[in-house]
Order: C-alpha cells, then structure tokens, then sequence
C-alpha cells in the first residue's frame, strides 16, 4: 500500500555553501527535506511554502542578517529555529533568543550536535490543533492556526491535569497556561520553564538544570553547561516574567535565587 505519510520539511538559511551543503546532508540524513537557501529574504518565502519543522538560520548574512530575518519567521511560523553563528560575544546568542531562535551553535559545530539539538526539540510537543488535540512534533505536521494571546478561558476546576499557584494554572497535557481565566501565549522553552518550576515547587532549579530541561537531558545528567547557556536562561525568564506581568521586585510566581536560579514564590493565604 502506498504510502500517505507527510513529509517532514526543513529549511536552511545560509550564504556560505559550504555550510549550507553540510547542513542539507545533516538534516537529511535525520529524515527531513532540506531546502537550502542563501539569504534572509529566500528563507522566509521558504519557511511560508513548505511550513518547516526546523530552521536553520545564520547570523552573519548580506542584506537582511540572522536576527532580522528570525524576527520575520517568528511573526508568522512556530517552525523551530536553530542560529549558526560565528560570533561568540554573549550579546549576539541573546539577541538570537530575543529574535525568536529556539536554540543556537556557534561555528565552526559538530554535526552530531546539531543532530542532538534537533532531537531534543522534537521532543517537546510543537503545539496544539484545532480540535485541541496534541500535535506531536515528530509526526505530520498540519498548519498550526495562531495560538490566541490572552484569550478568555474560563478556569474549569474538575478538569484533569491542571497544575494551581496563586491564580496560575497550567496544563502540561494540551499546553495552556492561564492567568485568572485568561490564556498567556507562551513559547516552546516560556512554557517548559514555567512547567520545570511548578512541578519543583518551593525547591530552587538552578541555571544549569533549567538549561539541560531544555535540551531535553536529565539535570542529574553530567553535561556541560556554558555561561552563554545560563543567559540564555536568565532571557528566557525575563520574557517569560514580561508576559505573566510578574514583577521582579515583588513577584507573585517566580523568585529569584540569588546567584544560584530561580523557585515558586510561596502560596499566597486563602
């Protein structure tokens, strides 16, 4: 019987050919069709027509560079967006976070690394369809309709999988998040981070295991963890705390460990 199985895109940013060739071959070998591009404005009419599952996107391009052209994918695309950069300066792997990436390299990078990087985003669920259903990133991938931001939904209290604090609740099952009855549209690592935190508690997660949830690895896991890694965490949070309207100086849901990371406030009194 022939087979009706969608296939699984993936679009490929990158001026240097070189690059873009390894990039195609890695990608296809993990069982994505690759479609190369070579600059910023290609890509985007790429990432518009085939609906990608992964970006690969580099910084340093002529005309329109990495950052611009992720702040253009990111209006429109949930795709996964993973930077290649040559810059090692902190302030460009956190304007890539800011852009809307995913998840960065700097090169020259190792193949099996991006493989895993890539693995490790497919594991986190992509988002949810119309039916309110749970897509699974590794399956076939319909056109995702925009995720509504702020929009009313009406807390349900005998609803399974609904985890409270403080007038937060969140699903980790279909991937809401709402703040007294009204959704927050978070991303991918927003979300993952915030689930990390309600599951832990009054117990601190620090940089570094938050980091590693990330990536899909276990924080008892001996992995190595950059400082770059740690910022990335510390932007995740803060756009994440932008969102929830939580303020720093006297948050309703997440402290900040000095030095160390972060934990749920605690309850507030009945």
């Amino acid at each position: 019987m022939e087979s009706h199985t969608s296939p699984r895109f993936a679009v490929v940013i990158d001026d240097d050919a070189d690059i873009r060739q390894l990039l195609v071959e890695v990608l296809t070998q993990a069982g994505f069709q690759a479609i190369p591009t070579s600059n910023g404005l290609d890509g985007i009419a790429a990432v518009k027509e085939y609906d990608p599952l992964i970006t690969t996107l580099d910084v340093n391009m002529p005309g329109m560079d990495g950052f611009e052209t992720a702040k253009r994918v990111r209006a429109f695309s949930p795709t996964y967006i993973v930077m290649l950069t040559a810059l090692e300066d902190e302030i460009d792997t956190l304007q890539g976070l800011e852009a809307g990436a995913d998840d960065y390299l700097v090169k020259p990078f190792r193949p099996r690394v991006l493989r895993a990087r890539i693995e490790a985003m497919l594991r986190r669920p992509r988002g949810i369809d119309s039916s309110g259903n749970l897509i699974d990133a590794t399956g076939p991938q319909p056109t995702l309709p925009a995720a509504p931001v702020m929009a009313s939904r009406p807390p349900v209290e005998d609803e399974p999988g609904w985890v409270t604090h403080n007038g937060l609740r969140l699903n980790a099952e279909i991937r809401v998040v709402t703040v007294s009855g009204l959704e927050v549209d978070l991303t991918r690592s927003e979300f993952d981070l915030l689930a990390a935190l309600l599951q832990s508690q009054r117990r601190v997660r620090t940089k570094p295991d938050l980091a590693l949830i990330l990536r899909g690895a276990s924080p008892t896991v001996s992995a190595v963890v950059s400082e770059a890694d740690k910022r990335a965490i510390e932007v995740h949070m803060g756009n994440l705390r932008k969102k929830l309207a939580d303020n720093v100086a006297a948050p309703r849901w997440i402290e900040t460990v000095r030095g160390v990371g972060y934990r749920l406030t605690a309850p507030e009194a009945p």
